[in-house]
Order: structure tokens, then sequence, then C-alpha cells
């Protein structure tokens, strides 16, 4: 019998710092049968940063659920996309967002990126102090990734609101209604694009976008991408603003050091995503065939979560993990993931957040904490405080 760890034990500390867990859990071994909070059903939980980096480019670990007989929520409802497929079919689909959603793209957002930046701070700064998720961490990337894909500034609201409940649902059945309101956002929105012609955006350019062998995405495939890339694209960012700078607050000889040479910025920003990435959890892997990970024998159609969290926070990846150090040396941290499902956008999240914070700080010499930080996102997925209060 494997012996079940019930995480949902450790209550609401677990909640709010899981990493003294993660720390025995390691100490006893890098992969764990495990009960999630809340959960009914059981999973392998992958806490060991070796083990993580092996599960994650293991191409026996299926991210397709209907490898195994199963079938995914996202994928059900918005179609299939980057997050639940292997190759050839994860192949094909990211190199015909690549053609796309290129280098040269993001490099062309930088200076729109500043000036969203400044106009929030210009909105921001004359009140002395702010929620900063509400006025700054959120607005900032759900406006560059609207403006990207080509989202009319109406629906951003609506749209912001279902998107998470999708990746942080607060209750059983936010989580399906969510799925089905971006379903069908993403269908009218695809449509309407069709419909335009050729507008400079994104999606318009996905839709439109032809392999060399002729090759498009289906109506389906372009809705699932539509979804990975808004979701994706500022939940994750949102997450990686707030919890940097709550970083930086909390640990004032880290800020003064960032401070006085603003070109630790880049590796400010690494620190960040090793010490409390935006994503808890990388979504699910299946296990095709039987495999062992870390010296744990995965039953064939087992579910596995590879924790990125925790994988960050071991001792064999950093020497003393739980220091935030801007000057570390964070290469080979998993918070984009790794393989080749490493993130798509990571190089634009990079961007949005190392231009948030410096400018943010440039632009707030007095910046402090204004009291507690809210409540941090449910579920297993994101790693994120639902606000933030500061003043300056």
């Amino acid at each position: 019998m494997r012996e079940v760890i019930d995480l949902g034990e450790f209550g609401e500390d677990f909640h709010n710092d899981p990493h003294p867990v993660y720390e025995r859990l390691r100490a006893k071994g890098p992969v764990h049968w495990v009960r999630p909070p809340g959960w009914e059903s059981e999973t392998w939980l992958v806490v060991g940063y070796r083990e993580a980096r092996a599960a994650l480019a293991d191409n026996r670990l299926a991210k397709d659920a209907s490898k195994i007989g199963l079938s995914s929520l996202d994928e059900e409802m918005i179609g299939k996309n980057l997050l639940v497929s292997d190759p050839p079919q994860h192949t094909r689909l990211r190199g015909l967002i690549s053609r796309a959603f290129t280098a040269r793209r993001v490099e062309e957002l930088r200076p729109r990126v500043q000036r969203i930046t400044d106009d929030l701070l210009d909105a921001m700064l004359p009140y002395g102090r702010a929620e900063l998720v509400e006025s700054f961490a959120h607005p900032l990337p759900l406006t560059v990734i609207c403006e990207l894909l080509g989202v009319p500034e109406l629906d951003r609201a609506e749209f912001r609101k279902m998107s998470t409940e999708a990746v942080a649902p607060s209750s059983s059945g936010s989580e399906y209604d969510a799925f089905v309101g971006l379903a069908a956002y993403f269908t009218e929105l695809i449509e309407d694009k069709r419909a335009a012609g050729p507008t400079g955006d994104l999606l318009s350019e996905l839709i439109r976008t032809t392999a060399e062998d002729g090759d498009r995405l289906s109506p389906d495939e372009l809705r699932g991408m539509a979804f990975i890339l808004l979701i994706a694209g500022h939940e994750t960012t949102v997450n990686l603003i707030t919890s940097g700078v709550h970083a930086l607050l909390t640990h004032p000889d880290q800020l003064a050091a960032l401070r006085a040479d603003m070109s630790l910025i880049d590796g400010a920003v690494e620190e960040m995503l090793r010490y409390e990435g935006p994503v808890h959890n990388a979504t699910f892997r299946f296990a095709a065939e039987p495999l062992e990970i870390g010296g744990a024998a995965i039953a064939q159609g087992d579910s596995v979560m590879v924790c990125l969290t925790a994988a960050n926070r071991d001792a064999e990846h950093s020497a003393a993990p739980d220091r935030f150090d801007i000057h570390r040396d964070t290469r080979g941290h998993v918070a984009f993931g790794h393989g080749i499902h490493y993130c798509l956008g990571a190089p634009l999240a990079r961007l949005e957040a190392r231009t948030a914070i410096r400018t943010l700080l440039e632009r707030a010499p007095g910046l402090a904490l204004d009291g507690p930080p809210g409540d941090w996102l449910p579920g297993m997925l994101m790693r994120g405080m639902r606000s933030l209060p500061v003043r300056w």
C-alpha cells in the first residue's frame, strides 16, 4: 500500500507558506503520493529539484489525458492547446504559434510596456498609498496581453473575472462556469476577427498563419491558443510582480542593494521567480507507461504534479534556498518549467516584470508595505497574493 500524505492536515499554514512542508517532504524523499487540500483523490507530487527537471522533460509523462482514457476541462470546453498535447501534435502547435509570437514581436512591445507602466503610476502615485494588485500588478500585464491579442477594452473587466476563476477558482462550480464563459467569449472573438480581416494583432495573425505545407490552426485550436495566451499571458505576471515587490519590501537589505544599482534588476527578477514563483505546480502529467521517479514506482495511468515552488527551494539547486538574495546565481530554476513545455511567454513576462518593478522603485523611493498582504490564491496551480497594500 502506498503511504498517502494528506496535505490538508497541515491546514492554513500549508496554504500560506508551503515551504516548510516541502522541506520536510524532501527530507523523506523527492517524490510522494499525496492528497492535496480539498481533494478526494491522490496524485504523485515531485518536490526534489533534480527529479522535477527530469520529470518535466520525460516524454513518458504525457500531457494529453486522453492517452490514459481521461479528459481535461480546458480541452473539453476550450480546445486543444499546448498544455494538453504531446509530440507530434505539440510540436505542430508550437511551431505554428512561434511563427507569429516571435522574439522580435516581444522586443517591439518594450516601449508600449513602459508607456502603460508610466500611465498606471501617473494615476496611482498622487494618492500616496494603493492596493498594488488592483492598481498596478494586474492592469499592466492584462493591458499588454489584451492589446497584443486584440481584445477590445470594454471586454477586459469581464475577461479578468473569468480568467481568475479559471486558474484559482473560489468555489467548486466557479471553475466550470468560467470555462463555459471563456469558451463562448473566445469563439465570438475569433469569428469577429476572421470577419474583420487582418488588423495586425497576434490573434488575427494566428488565424491566418500557415506553415510551409499549408497547415493552419483549426477553430478549436485557435480557441485553445487564445485561452493559453490570454490566461498564461497575464495571470502569472500579476503574481510575479506582486510577490517580487513583497519580497523586496520584506528584505530591506536586498531592496537597498537594488536601489543602489538598478543594473541588478534582471538578476533580481530571476531570484523573485526562484524564491516565490507565480506557478505553484505545473499542470498535470500522466504516466503513459510504468516508470520510476526518484525511487517512486509510478504506475501507468497515475497523475503526476511537478511542484515548481518546492523544486526551486531545494538546497541541491540553491545554497540557503530560503534566503532571498538578488545576487544569487539562479540559472536552472524551473519557475517557467523545463523541456518542450517551457513557457512560451517567458520573455514577455520577464520584460513586464523588469519594467514594472524598476519603474515603480524609481518613481516611489519611499515604497513600503501599508499593512499585511491579502490571502494567497486558492488551489495548487497559482502562487500569489490577492492584494498587497503599499504606501510611499
